[in-house]
């Protein structure tokens, strides 16, 4: 999840500083009274107030004075809510309010936290990073996809806080590299999606490394709570407090909800007069199928709209690079599938566009949780044709209101200009056949 990237450092593509979706303002000296309430540690009430955060979130007012007593958390909420930093503000805070009189091995953390995707993993140790700027703390990430002896370097030396995915970590374990007998925080991200995921054999294996429940502090944050979940959470907890923050009530409240009636024949003329409009600033467009998230990729490109591609089939190294275009506002479109849209946590996405419903409402409020993040406003539009009009019962009995539906508006139909350009195919293979012909 993203909200702690200073509100000076990103430029909207309309060339106006954007603000953290926290709610966060520009920097200054205040410490917001909401955060100065909980007496935390200098250190951390400096990042606080150079990452310009204005008030604190919901779940952080119901999560942070439990967990920085020390109590284990179970917490329903969704990504954007702002229950990263509810947790590693309590972690920081921790260490430094009880410094170790011993030095502990290399690759053995008193931290460690648990995403079920690299990108949220990564996420979260950027947001570590910064929250922890004024501290000595050493925050290693784990992840596949990323070159494994290198990671196993930085665990070579003493670290304090360790963000991993399931697999990479269990690797390090088993190896020895990593040694989880001393972790005195576990914390554990979207348990949901590591259950959907099949991680569960994973955590709990990795959990069985971890001290006792009895001498570790827990957070568990899951967007539901279903009966699954609520049964791993006792099992890895002990006497919790409970905190629920309702996802459709927060759909509701931060996010504009439009769905215009379209035929499927012009569900792309529709796409293309959106994403052209004015008031697109950054945006992510949703598909369910990866091969009908190629084509449309292809079709903006080849329609001269610089677009990202994110779908499970995509290369690691190709995704973190398309996101950083992203959130660096070098492209302003994203065409996603649900897998890969989950691990899109970026500041500033002003439009969620449903290229289609998703048949699972659930991943129709994940879709529109991009935008509209922790009280910001954000608008959702979906596309909907005759097929889709299958799904919004589902969607409307999660949300618990009716969506607004209305024919496409007509300056939405204007007739795309024809193709400019051939497509990202054809043009990496003139630039490898360039390339041959340079070197022959």
């Amino acid at each position: 999840m993203k909200f702690f990237k200073k509100p000076s450092s990103v430029t909207s593509p309309k060339g106006e500083n954007s603000k953290a979706a926290t709610g966060s303002a520009e920097h200054t000296d205040e410490l917001p009274a909401d955060f100065a309430e909980l007496h935390l540690p200098d250190e951390l009430n400096r990042a606080i107030r150079k990452l310009g955060f204005k008030h604190s979130t919901p779940v952080q007012k119901e999560v942070l004075p439990h967990s920085l007593d020390g109590e284990d958390v179970i917490a329903q909420a969704q990504t954007g809510t702002g229950k990263t930093a509810a947790f590693l503000i309590a972690v920081i805070a921790y260490h430094l309010e009880n410094p170790e009189l011993e030095k502990r091995p290399p690759g053995t953390p008193f931290a460690l936290a648990i995403a079920p995707t690299r990108e949220l993993a990564m996420q979260i140790t950027e947001d570590a990073h910064l929250l922890a700027e004024f501290t000595d703390l050493e925050v290693v990430c784990l992840v596949g996809g990323i070159d494994y002896d290198k990671q196993k370097k930085l665990l070579a030396k003493p670290v304090d806080i360790v963000i991993a995915t399931p697999g990479r970590l269990l690797d390090f374990c088993r190896s020895r590299t990593v040694d989880l007998s001393q972790v005195e925080t576990l914390i554990l991200d979207e348990a949901d999606r590591m259950l959907s995921m099949g991680f569960i054999p994973d955590v709990k294996a990795i959990i069985r490394r971890t001290p006792r429940k009895e001498n570790r502090q827990t957070q568990l944050f899951s967007a539901t709570l279903s009966e699954d979940i609520r049964r791993l959470a006792a099992s890895w907890t002990h006497d919790p407090v409970l905190v629920e923050i309702e996802p459709e009530k927060l759909a509701v409240d931060s996010v504009q909800q439009l769905v215009y009636l379209t035929p499927h024949d012009q569900k792309y003329t529709a796409l293309y007069n959106l994403v052209m409009s004015d008031d697109v600033d950054r945006a992510i467009v949703f598909v369910n199928r990866r091969d009908e998230t190629r084509s449309l990729a292809d079709r903006l490109y080849r329609n001269g709209i610089n677009c990202g591609l994110l779908t499970g089939e995509v290369p690691q190294k190709q995704r973190i690079r398309t996101l950083d275009e992203f959130k660096a506002g070098e492209i302003k479109i994203l065409v996603a599938t649900d897998v890969a849209g989950r691990g899109i946590h970026v500041e500033n996405v002003s439009h969620v566009i449903n290229y289609n419903l998703p048949e699972d409402p659930e991943d129709y409020i994940h879709r529109i949780g991009r935008t509209g993040r922790a009280g910001a406003s954000g608008i959702s539009i979906s596309l909907a044709c005759e097929d889709d009009s299958f799904m919004l019962p589902g969607i409307e009995a999660l949300l618990g209101k009716p969506l607004d539906c209305e024919t496409v508006p007509a300056e939405l139909l204007k007739p795309p200009p024809p193709l400019q350009r051939g497509s990202r195919e054809e043009r990496r293979a003139n630039q490898r056949s360039g390339r041959r012909r340079r070197h022959s």
